[in-house]
Formats: C-alpha cells, sequence, structure tokens
C-alpha cells in the first residue's frame, strides 16, 4: 500500500502539491490524470523519493520514504521519469541490466542475468536484446527502459508518461503487458502510472486519481471517477462518457 498523507510541496515560493493525501492498492493499475500543471509528476516523484515534500508523510509498504536510505528505496519501487540520460550506444541488455544495481551493486550474478532475462521475455525484447538504443524505434526504446525498471524486481512501478509520443500500436502493445503483469499473482507488480490519454486510463486502470491544482480532487474505482461531472470540472471542457461491454469510451461534448 502506497499512504500519502497531507503532503505538501513547495518549490522556489510556488505551492506545487497542497494538502495531498490518498491510498493506492499494491494491486492493478492506477492511473494519475489531470490537466498540465496539476501535480501528477510531482507527486510521483515524491512517492519514489526523488523530490522531498515540504509537509505529510508517505510510506510505501510501510517505509517512510523522506527516512528511508536511498538503496532501500530502490529495493521498494522503480521508477521511470520522463527524461533519461543514457547512452544512445548502450545495448539493450547492458541497459535492462541496471535495473538489477541495487541488488548486485556491481558484482552481476547468474540470478541476475536469469531476471534480466525474464524482464527481455516480459517485454518482447529478445530479438533485441543486441541492439543498441539509438537503432530503435520510440516503442521499441520505451519498452526497454520499462523492462529496465521491471528488472528492478519491486513490487511497486512508477512510470511517468510513458505513452508519450507512441503511436496506438506501441502504446497498446505496452500497455497490455503493463496489464498483464499487474494482475494478481506470486510475481505481480503493482503499476501506478501518469498518463493524459483518458481512454487509455479507461481502457487499462483499475483506479484513477485525479488531480488538478495540486490536489487531489478525485480517487477510487476506475468507473466511479471516470465520469461526465468529474471530467468536466477536472479540464474546464464538457466531457461525454459512453458505457459498452464493459469499457468505457471518453470524448469531449460539444
Amino acid at each position: 500500500m502506497i499512504r500519502i498523507d497531507q503532503v505538501g510541496l513547495t518549490l522556489h515560493g510556488h505551492d506545487i502539491l497542497t494538502d495531498v493525501s490518498a491510498e493506492i492498492p499494491k494491486t492493478g493499475i492506477t492511473a494519475l490524470i489531470g490537466p498540465n500543471g496539476a501535480g501528477k509528476s510531482s507527486l510521483l516523484h515524491c512517492v519514489a523519493g526523488l523530490t522531498r515534500t515540504s509537509a505529510g508523510r508517505i510510506e510505501v509498504d510501510g517505509l517512510d520514504i523522506a527516512a528511508a536510505p536511498d538503496l532501500e528505496r530502490a529495493r521498494t519501487l522503480a521508477i521511470l521519469t520522463q527524461s533519461q540520460a543514457v547512452s544512445s550506444r548502450l545495448k539493450v541488455e547492458d541497459l535492462v541490466a541496471f535495473g538489477r544495481w541495487p541488488h548486485h551493486q556491481g558484482q552481476i550474478t547468474a540470478r541476475d542475468r536469469d531476471i534480466v532475462d525474464e524482464a527481455l521475455d516480459t517485454f518482447g525484447l529478445q530479438d533485441l536484446r543486441g541492439r543498441y538504443l539509438d537503432t530503435l524505434s520510440g516503442g521499441q526504446r520505451q519498452r526497454a527502459f520499462v523492462a529496465m525498471t521491471h528488472a528492478q524486481s519491486t513490487g511497486w512501478l512508477l512510470l511517468d508518461e510513458p505513452l508519450n509520443a507512441l503511436d496506438p500500436r506501441y502504446a497498446h502493445d505496452l500497455m497490455s503487458r503493463l496489464h498483464a503483469m499487474s494482475r494478481p499473482g506470486p510475481d505481480s507488480r503493482a503499476v501506478v502510472i501518469v498518463v493524459h490519454d483518458l481512454n487509455a486510463a479507461a481502457a487499462w486502470a483499475d483506479r484513477v486519481v485525479a488531480m488538478k491544482d495540486g490536489r487531489v480532487v478525485a480517487a477510487g474505482p476506475r468507473d466511479e471517477v471516470l465520469t461526465e461531472t468529474t471530467l468536466t470540472g477536472l479540464f474546464d471542457t464538457p466531457f461525454g462518457v459512453l458505457s459498452h461491454a464493459n469499457r468505457l469510451f471518453i470524448f469531449t461534448n460539444g
């Protein structure tokens, strides 16, 4: 469970997050949605311990994120931020192996190699393992970075806008893989994802946290949050929501 209790964040005199509270269960996919500047990415970074909060407390599986050593945090959760500063002349398998660093710290073992192989399998990268990053398509490259977080072997994957710049095919492929790995089971991972595509949230998320102006305005099961009333207020734009065959379809209305 991720517990976010009255969290505030002030940067350079500006309030980025204000009195944010939420609980995210350790199962399935939770989508963070909201307009630009709502504080979604900032909240994700606070949960991961990349940004220190100005107020409140965040716990992940009982671990106080603000007080935890970096290594302990890295063994509890994995985060993929929007910008990745790595060499484009790195091979896919070497990138994915970076995810094992919190565990081997430079002394890679046979167990680490097995986990890297599993991550390559999970994200359909075995045929690309020897390719350099700068030879991949955008979708392939994004899968490689997500596979790196998977190889970190934590119970939580935090992904900051991983669908950006992906065409529908690659976005669907990535989300279907994340959905499969987030289902209940012995190797299940809980996924928390910042997403702008509301129909992607409707198609794949189990829970949704809606944010606006640095605050949580709604949180709960997908069908309870992704309503016309909530979305219209969230984005200051009229929205329509249709339900068909247990799926929601979201569109701007008028």
